[in-house]
């Protein structure tokens, strides 16, 4: 015998998505991007000096290697696991050197802060030089506009 169903009991599909779920995943994610996003970012606290200069468009990657000078003339290399550790200008020559030989194509861009003695970041240019390394950039930030009225 088949059940029957009554002619008043019409079956509807069900229109609602149910979204509950997915405001719990994306609070999630929200949470972990928030925690994750502060570790991203390692680097030596240096006060650029500020020019009024073209930007270049060149994206860090693997191959460029940023080299900081912070405000006691302590270098920093910006790469892997050694941004928080002060090297002596002899052993960044020897690990800029070794990089620079397997991928010839390492760009080098110099970090100084400005309260840094002049005289520390051309040491470091010339450093850079006497190893081989004849592009070296350097990096500053754009003057506030708001510095100039």
């Amino acid at each position: 015998m088949e059940p029957t169903i009554a002619p008043n009991a019409k079956r509807r599909p069900m229109s609602e998505i149910n979204v509950v779920p997915y405001i719990d995943v994306m609070l999630v994610l929200l949470i972990i991007f928030m925690v994750a996003a502060p570790m991203l970012v390692q680097s030596v606290p240096v006060a650029l000096p500020k020019v009024d200069a073209t930007p270049s468009q060149i994206e860090p990657d693997d191959n460029t290697i940023v080299v900081t000078v912070d405000r006691q003339g302590l270098y920093y290399i910006e790469r892997d696991n050694l941004s928080d550790v002060a090297m002596a200008l002899v052993d960044l020559q020897d690990y800029v050197g070794k990089i620079t030989a397997e991928v010839p194509a390492t760009r080098i861009m110099i970090r100084g802060d400005e309260a840094v003695a002049y005289g520390r970041v051309v040491l470091l240019m010339g450093s850079l030089q006497a190893i081989g390394i004849q592009n070296v950039g350097l990096i500053t930030e754009a003057p506030d506009p708001e510095a100039r009225r």
